[in-house]
């Protein structure tokens, strides 16, 4: 079930983050200061998946989705997708952006599939010189 991270829930989702981004992972400070911050949105499900978006003005960041490896492939993400759609839309966000690197193709292809589009490239954005593919979506035209 999707609902939101408590502040005691900051090393259960550390340890999400590590398991599926590891060297790239936040560390608890970073979780505990977007659980806390009131222009982020942290979303979990059973403690083996999470999200984050940020919301500025009508503008929505997605910044985080992480699935542990054992739940993958079961349309978690896309819940969580659509969990934090919903809670940007509520925010006043009328778009979604998102930077995902041009080598994680599974990524790129969730993110489209969704209806998400590329319109710009960041070169080197990510360690070791990875280009990062930035990603739009009109939320209005979420599923």
């Amino acid at each position: 079930m999707i609902r939101t991270a408590l502040p005691t829930e900051v090393t259960a989702v550390t340890a999400i983050d590590l398991a599926c981004f590891g060297r790239e992972a936040w560390t608890e400070t970073l979780v505990g200061a977007a659980i806390e911050d009131d222009h982020r949105t942290v979303l979990i499900d059973d403690l083996e998946a999470y999200g984050v978006a940020a919301v500025a003005g009508d503008v929505a960041d997605l910044e985080r989705i992480a699935v542990m490896p054992s739940r993958r492939r079961q349309g978690v993400a896309r819940q969580l997708l659509d969990a934090l759609c919903a809670a940007a839309r509520a925010q006043g966000a009328t778009r979604m952006l998102l930077e995902v690197a041009d080598d994680n193709e599974a990524a790129l292809g969730f993110y489209e599939a969704y209806g998400f589009t590329s319109i710009s490239r960041r070169a080197g954005y990510y360690r070791g010189g990875i280009d990062a593919i930035v990603m739009q979506l009109e939320l209005e035209e979420a599923r």
